[in-house]
């Protein structure tokens, strides 16, 4: 059986970017399996600039955002194999794959990366009652279809959810030709980028309905009509308020679901908040030589910080690899507290810490003139001013390992307005 210091299950951009940190820290097998036909993930479809200017220091499309980490593992020898099925992970790091080249395979790894992504919720997922008709999709899979295929999937367009996606294709099927009659957002608030709503919607006068959600779809064959009604502090419909759009299409962009079958079947414990695993401050599971990290370990708004975090997972790898991360019982939990939806790491191993940790979370509600306060075992370590705080913008904070003075206890992150 073939094995590999690291295994990395997934070539999207956390998956290359775990890839080549690793390699950089003196690990050189290295095997990176792709599903798709070419390294990039989503990348590829997502044609538009913004990517880049964390990593790269300069604004660019997806593709050449997605080209910049190919040519990387590229330059360093890193193996690959693409159109790859991964379809089992056990415990002791075997990998279980088949693609049409090598058929039926099994590799052992002494460490792995899983950067396997997210999904689209469907139709399915959020119970649109309604007919059955064509013309209902969600946003990414017509934004493959218009930037990859070169199908425009309707002239006649409505959006449920103010996601980033959804907000770009609302641009994007503008500039095609279509005409979107609006932007439905179940929330009092965006759930994109601020910048997304400027350009994408306030640009081309696209109304944005806040606090609206879509209550029926009319149609036999394809989609004729749809009606949104507003919603209450419940979020349920209110009667009377309902209103009626003649359209063809109707784009979901109506949140992402991390991809973890393989790690729920390996029994992985779980964050039931973010739907990834539960990591500590190494991006490790719970089960030794397991990193997870990008959008299949929690849901990320910026392609830039996907990246830095593969980084981090192949650093981690190296130093698991070289052993300087030990397995310990004396644990620090870390807790979302008032206003917080979840913190990553959710464990810290004070002996393993570095100077520095990175903790990553999301607020639940918007915020102005705020503070994120941090507390340990009660006690206030750390205070951090913010103007403006979004659940649409991850927040990112580093907290110095020098402030906790206990190898055990909790740490909380709460909002104090």
């Amino acid at each position: 059986m073939q094995e590999y210091d690291l295994v990395v299950i997934g070539g999207g951009s956390g998956g290359m970017a775990a890839a080549i940190s690793a390699y950089d820290k003196g690990v050189r097998s290295i095997l990176i399996l792709e599903r798709d036909s070419s390294l990039g993930g989503i990348l590829l479809q997502c044609i538009h600039t913004g990517f880049g200017l964390e990593i790269f220091k300069e604004e660019l499309s997806g593709p050449e955002f997605a080209y910049r980490l190919e040519s990387k593992v590229k330059e360093r020898g890193i193996q690959y194999k693409l159109n790859t099925l991964v379809l089992n992970v056990t415990k002791n790091k075997e990998i279980y794959y088949t693609n049409e080249a090598d058929g039926y395979q099994v590799i052992k790894a002494k460490s792995i990366v899983m950067a396997t992504g997210c999904s689209e919720r469907t139709r399915g997922a959020i119970s649109i009652p309604g007919d059955r008709p064509t013309g209902v999709m969600t946003a990414g899979l017509a934004q493959k279809y218009l930037n990859i295929d070169g199908y425009l999937v309707g002239k006649k367009v409505f959006i449920l959810g103010s996601g980033d996606i959804g907000l770009i294709m609302a641009r994007r099927m503008t500039l095609e030709g279509a005409q979107v009659m609006g932007v439905a957002e179940l929330m009092p608030y965006s759930n994109g980028l601020n910048r997304n709503i400027a350009q994408c919607l306030n640009d081309f006068n696209i109304p944005l309905y806040l606090s609206h959600t879509v209550t029926n779809i009319k149609g036999k064959g394809r989609l004729e009509e749809i009606e949104i009604s507003e919603v209450d502090a419940k979020l349920n419909p209110i009667k009377g308020t309902e209103k009626a759009f003649k359209v063809d299409t109707l784009l979901l962009s109506v949140g992402l679901i991390p991809s973890n079958d393989l790690l729920n079947e390996l029994g992985v414990k779980m964050n039931p908040k973010t739907k990834g695993a539960l990591v500590n401050e190494a991006l490790e599971c719970n089960i030794p030589g397991i990193f997870c990290c990008g959008n299949s370990l929690h849901v990320h708004d910026l392609v830039d910080f996907v990246t830095k975090e593969g980084f981090r997972a192949g650093e981690s790898v190296s130093r698991y690899l070289n052993g300087d991360i030990t397995s310990c019982t004396e644990v620090i939990e870390c807790l979302p507290g008032d206003g917080i939806g979840y913190t990553v790491p959710a464990i810290l191993r004070r002996t393993n810490l570095e100077p520095k940790v990175t903790f990553n979370f999301r607020v639940r509600k918007p915020y102005k003139n705020a503070e994120i306060v941090i507390t340990f075992n009660g006690k206030v370590i750390k205070k951090v001013k913010k103007a403006v705080l979004l659940p649409a913008e991850m927040v990112s904070l580093a907290l110095e390992s020098s402030l906790l003075d206990s190898n055990t206890g909790s740490l909380e992150f709460k909002v104090v307005e």
